[in-house]
């Protein structure tokens, strides 16, 4: 049998994002919602700059609870190349944890390690500087931030 190092990962960069006002859709399959971004940042080692306005995510909120997330962020970097992250993953809020999180006054205060918020992003452009994010896949790390506002802590997975 074949011996597989353990799969590891490295910082790659913080994103933090201030939405808009969440637009309800409903459906067939639970209640859709959309989340704008109106204005964000990204900041690592190797990459930092602005999450573009118009980028979004059609979050799904099932009938048992599970958000189901398929995101589209346009990343602008600080010197100028522009790097699409789509992502998809998933929110799970427990019982005792949803009434602190649904007030928008308390869920910043609610340490990240009591939710779930997980993605996978993976990265497409076509800037020289950047073309190594087209190879590689991440993880995720989200939380709520103290403006209503959504982070991520993103890992490239090795």
């Amino acid at each position: 049998m074949t011996t597989l190092q353990a799969v590891g990962t490295t910082f790659l960069f913080d994103l933090v994002a201030e939405l808009e006002s969440r637009v309800e859709i409903g459906g067939p399959l639970g209640r859709r919602v959309f989340d704008r971004v109106r204005t964000g940042t990204f900041t690592g080692p190797r990459l930092r700059g602005e999450v573009l306005p118009g980028s979004g995510d059609p979050l799904l909120i099932r009938t048992d609870g599970t958000a189901v997330i398929d995101a589209r962020a346009l990343l602008r970097t600080d010197d100028g190349a522009h790097i699409l992250m789509t992502y998809a993953g998933r929110a799970v809020i427990p019982d005792d944890v949803r009434p602190a999180f649904n007030d928008p006054a308390t869920r910043h205060e609610i340490d990240p390690a009591r939710y779930y918020i997980r993605t996978v992003p993976v990265f497409e452009t076509g800037a020289p500087q950047y073309r190594w994010l087209n190879g590689i896949v991440a993880v995720g790390h989200g939380f709520v931030t103290p403006d209503g506002g959504i982070g991520y802590r993103v890992f490239a997975v090795s």
